[in-house]
């Protein structure tokens, strides 16, 4: 967990900057199709996913550590064919395990935060899900273990593999020529995060174009068919938490709503967004019809509630970034503790932006947390290297986000805040 930390440490101002980046050029070309709401929205989903994964948060079934062991036939030394073959069987396995996701009602709940967003551009990369506690995918590494690829490799060539597909989230990057038959492309990808009919469930490679094209599930972007992104039946919310649930919640309420008892047990592995007939005609769930004629989600921004927004994402970053660089001295139970605070913090924070009238009751959630972390530890979170006048700008900080939050949370009831986002 500390040496994940110490890399997010370096890639989260990274990938930040880069979005900053893409919505600054996007602006300049006045295409600004990165949303502050949206762009918000993104980077709480990154923080909370990448907090869960420090937390160790998982619980891996039949990892691939076990399966060398247990099952490996032959055994590779550690060279650079052996990372290439390892690289491999990772696409290979993404392609796989991305298909499952798109085709099942369970599996779908664990992807369905990435695809969440109504815009295509870098922030939403960092749409990573919180959901998937168990992991049980390593099989589809099986033919990796069978060679006796080393753990090792698989543990430096995984987050480098999860990390080249950051930069095809973009809609500036037109076709590629020739590099189209052979790479997942930003042209490919868009087809994949749209919701037009020609395009949905397509392109579920993630580096190699080519597992889309031997399996039958590519589909090039058509000039006359603007990709138009986001999922059918919308999220309608920023708070990446909600959304997280929101599908599994669905499938639990319909489950326990439907009188077929052979439909409670199916619901959970039918092609995705299925739902039982007496229910479906009982609960009706809002979905797009026409992709081209329908309301993004959207909450206003006035002047100061939008500069209120880029203070609490800083903060928040900071308070993340100590946690990531100091997870051995902090410790556990402590970790698990300040996890919690930083969850409460997205939560909170989220609820502001969807306007929510009772977000102040999150905030002070957070306020009281953090208060009894100040109280009881006499220190933040066990480390002696914080002077003591950090402590106090920490409490002073936590009060005044409750007090801000609570005469925003009144505004809600009162009225309407302009948009200007």
């Amino acid at each position: 967990m500390e040496t994940y930390g110490k890399i997010l440490l370096i890639a989260m101002p990274a990938f930040l900057g880069l979005v900053l980046l893409e919505k600054w050029y996007a602006w300049r070309k006045g295409n600004d199709n990165v949303r502050t709401t949206d762009m918000i929205s993104s980077l709480l989903s990154g923080v909370t996913n990448v907090t869960k994964d420090v937390l160790g948060l998982s619980i891996v079934i039949y990892g691939y550590g076990w399966m060398v062991e247990r099952l490996a036939v032959y055994y590779v030394q550690a060279t650079w064919l052996t990372y290439l073959i390892a690289f491999l069987a990772l696409d290979f396995s993404g392609y796989v395990v991305h298909r499952i996701q798109h085709t099942y009602n369970f599996f779908w709940n664990g992807h369905l935060v990435h695809h969440s967003s109504e815009e295509f551009n870098l922030a939403c990369a960092l749409r990573q899900s919180i959901s998937g506690i168990v992991k049980i995918f390593a099989v589809f590494l099986l033919p990796a273990a069978l060679l006796g690829v080393p753990e090792k490799v698989i543990a430096v060539v995984a987050p480098l593999h999860l990390f080249a597909q950051f930069w095809y989230h973009t809609v500036h990057i037109d076709k590629m020529g020739f590099l189209e038959k052979i790479i997942v492309t930003p042209s490919h990808h868009r087809v994949h995060h749209a919701i037009n009919p020609e395009y949905l469930d397509k392109n579920y490679s993630q580096i190699f174009i080519f597992w889309d094209k031997w399996f039958g599930t590519f589909q090039e972007e058509l000039p006359d068919k603007p990709p138009v992104y986001g999922i059918t039946r919308p999220v309608q919310t920023w708070n990446p938490i909600k959304i997280n649930f929101q599908h599994l919640w669905l499938l639990i309420k319909d489950a326990w709503h439907t009188q077929n008892w052979k439909d409670k047990w199916r619901i959970w592995l039918m092609p995705t967004g299925w739902r039982p007939a007496d229910v479906a005609e009982k609960y009706p769930v809002y979905k797009i019809e026409d992709v081209y004629q329908f309301n993004k989600y959207e909450t206003g921004l006035n002047p100061l509630m939008k500069a209120w927004l880029w203070i609490q994402l800083a903060a928040l970053l900071l308070f993340l970034s100590y946690l990531f660089g100091n997870i051995t001295p902090i410790g556990a139970p402590g970790i698990f503790i300040y996890g919690l605070f930083i969850f409460l913090f997205v939560y909170a924070f989220a609820e502001l932006i969807d306007h929510n009238p009772y977000a102040w009751v999150w905030e002070m959630l957070k306020l009281l947390c953090g208060s009894l972390i100040l109280l009881y530890s006499d220190q933040w979170f066990q480390s002696a290297i914080i002077p003591d006048y950090v402590k106090i700008i920490v409490a002073g900080y936590l009060l005044l986000s409750a007090i801000v939050s609570f005469y925003f949370s009144l505004s809600f009831r009162k009225a309407t805040i302009p948009i200007n986002n």
